[in-house]
């Protein structure tokens, strides 16, 4: 068993370190070439289980690229030769030296995995230490999370305006803290395990980041009643029936930790701020899920955006999450263990979801929340993620009405529009639209008014000029008034 890296690093050692991951990015150690060279269109598409095909089809042919990827992604043991064809002898001795890598008996492991998020290299421990490399029967608790997909999906998620201040909970490995320092001028990281902060703040020293603080308390404590701009969190979120992982283990429920969370936002998150978390959330049959958020923020007047990324049945989730992969009835009693503690959870599903919290406009009337179920983002959809929330908004103004006669309506970009017929019936069948070009890609079905003043919408039209032509198609003006409102709730028309 190889011993996981301790994060620690001594300042002198500090510039060193930086010029190694530089060096990595030179290479074109980044998400691009990384999926380019496994023949993966997105990161989150990895196959842990599939490492031997990806090292014996993808990276067969050995470049310094191709054995880096192996070695600090895929959790690769390597030679001395290959290792000395990524990095020099003063890269590599630093490496040693801060304890990132081991050299034994001619081969070299790494103590830890590099993962690329965005502009960002992160330093995190391995995605799967059950593996050979590093060998753990049974994981620490104290194990820091990988950059796993649900990060990928927060990173690209995230309501990314210039602000004062970022609070990132249960920050791991540092990533969203990391990537917040771009456009935060101050960034407060917090996680309860010493280790995370820890690699959080020897990737910080790495990245050569100085405007990140980090802090090790429970989630709101270390912060008292200071308020922020952007609060980020990708909690243990799991419904669990065991505590064995610290950073996985969100209690029976999934919501121990979510749930205090949620109930610290009205304290914490500044006015015209965003608070942004990324989980899974136990779904019951006739319960809407928001209604859950909205007990515990007990009454603050926020509005909530949900998106559903991704649903699991719970016979799906039990067997995903179930160990003993080494023993067959241990396997089986594993997953009547975690299927047992969905059925008492009441949970026929469990949902990954990303959601936005904001403080509401009150002159918009009572707080609303809005579920959008989508494709997970392959790219940085932050901008839409906040087109969201002001399309909402613009949709409830009570003086919409006198807005629309003030302006000019077009469409908002391109949009494809799939037409359906209903056979052997004379009812008229709803098309189906969405805005192409979008990182959300959301499709919206569409009524028959909704679809006729979209087509009809090949120049900017004033509303008198939608009314008129509409009415030749006997369209009464108050159907006219709720389709453009429609219309612009989800995106597909603005106004000049």
């Amino acid at each position: 068993m190889i011993e996981l890296a301790t994060f620690l690093v001594d300042d002198h050692d500090v510039p060193a370190l930086r010029n190694v991951i530089l060096h990595l990015a030179s290479i074109g150690y980044c998400e691009r070439k990384i999926c380019e060279r496994l023949g993966l269109s997105d990161l989150t598409e990895i196959i842990w289980r599939a490492l031997p095909i990806y090292r014996e089809e993808q990276l067969a042919t050995r470049d310094a690229l191709n054995s880096a990827i192996d070695f600090f992604f895929l959790q690769g043991i390597i030679s001395i030769n290959e290792l000395n064809q990524v990095f020099d002898n003063n890269e590599r001795d630093i490496l040693i030296k801060v304890g990132l890598i081991l050299v034994h008996n001619k081969k070299c492991y790494a103590r830890a995995s590099l993962y690329p998020v965005g502009n960002c290299l992160v330093f995190s421990d391995h995605a799967w230490p059950q593996l050979p490399h590093p060998g753990f029967l049974n994981v620490p608790y104290d194990q820091v999370m990988y950059v796993g997909i649900d990060s990928r999906w927060l990173a690209r998620t995230t309501v990314r305006n210039t602000s004062s201040s970022t609070l990132d909970l249960c920050t791991g490995s540092g990533v969203h803290a990391l990537l917040a320092s771009s456009h935060s001028k101050k960034v407060v990281a917090v996680d309860i395990n010493p280790r995370a902060a820890r690699c959080t703040y020897f990737n910080a020293k790495a990245l050569g980041l100085t405007n990140i603080e980090v802090v090790v308390g429970d989630l709101f404590e270390p912060v008292y009643d200071e308020k922020f701009d952007l609060i980020t969190a990708n909690p243990p979120f799991v419904p669990s029936p065991v505590d064995t992982l610290g950073y996985r283990d969100g209690g029976n429920s999934g919501e121990d930790i979510l749930q205090r969370i949620v109930v610290g936002l009205p304290n914490h998150l500044a006015p015209g701020g965003s608070a942004q978390i990324i989980t899974e959330l136990g779904e019951r049959m006739n319960e809407q899920m928001s209604s859950r958020l909205r007990v515990w923020l007990g009454g603050a007047k926020m509005d909530i955006l949900i998106l559903r990324l991704s649903v699991h049945s719970a016979a799906s989730y039990s067997i995903g999450h179930a160990n003993g992969d080494e023993d067959y009835d241990t396997f089986l009693n594993s997953v009547h263990d975690w299927s047992s503690n969905l059925r008492k959870q009441g949970y026929t599903q469990v949902v990954s979801v990303l959601i936005t919290f904001k403080w509401s406009d009150i002159t918009l009337g009572e707080p609303w929340t809005r579920v959008e179920e989508l494709q997970p983002p392959h790219n940085n959809a932050g901008k839409e993620v906040e087109a969201l929330f002001i399309q909402e908004r613009l949709s409830r103004k009570l003086n919409l009405y006198e807005i629309l006669k003030q302006s000019k309506m077009r469409r908002t970009g391109p949009i494809g529009l799939t037409e359906a017929r209903l056979l052997g019936s004379k009812l008229r069948a709803n098309s189906q639209a969405n805005l192409l070009g979008s990182e959300l890609p959301i499709f919206k079905w569409l009524n028959h008014v909704e679809e006729e003043i979209l087509v009809l919408m090949e120049k900017p039209l004033t509303l008198t000029e939608i009314i008129v032509i509409t009415q030749e198609l006997n369209f009464q003006e108050e159907d006219v008034i709720l389709a453009i409102r429609s219309l612009i709730r989800n995106g597909f028309i603005i106004m000049t």
